[in-house]
């Protein structure tokens, strides 16, 4: 087992949150670490369901639950980004820079 895999958090199918929502969390804790950089692509749908074992449509609204997160936006045809200030850091930089 390599370590990419032995670090890779699984995602819980017994647990009362949706699939969806526990593999935005693991994305948008990768946004918030750094792993994914702002203007940068996220995996594709399709890699995200091979990845973490979860069906194309589950990895569909997760990119979704990002979206509505402010995290990311979507780009027709080219996939996926991680947004250059996530939603929430505007009031900090705000408050450094006055």
């Amino acid at each position: 087992m390599s370590d990419t895999e032995a670090s890779k958090p699984t995602l819980d199918p017994m647990s009362a949150r949706p699939l969806y929502v526990q593999l935005a969390d693991v994305i948008a804790g990768k946004i918030a670490s750094g792993e994914l950089a702002p203007d940068r692509p996220i995996p594709s749908e399709n890699h995200l369901a091979d990845e973490y074992g979860v069906a194309r449509l589950t990895a569909r609204r997760a990119a979704q639950e990002l979206r509505e997160r402010g995290l990311i936006v979507t780009v027709r045809g080219k996939g996926s980004f991680v947004v250059e200030r996530p939603v929430g850091d505007a009031p900090e930089e705000a408050e450094q820079n006055g």
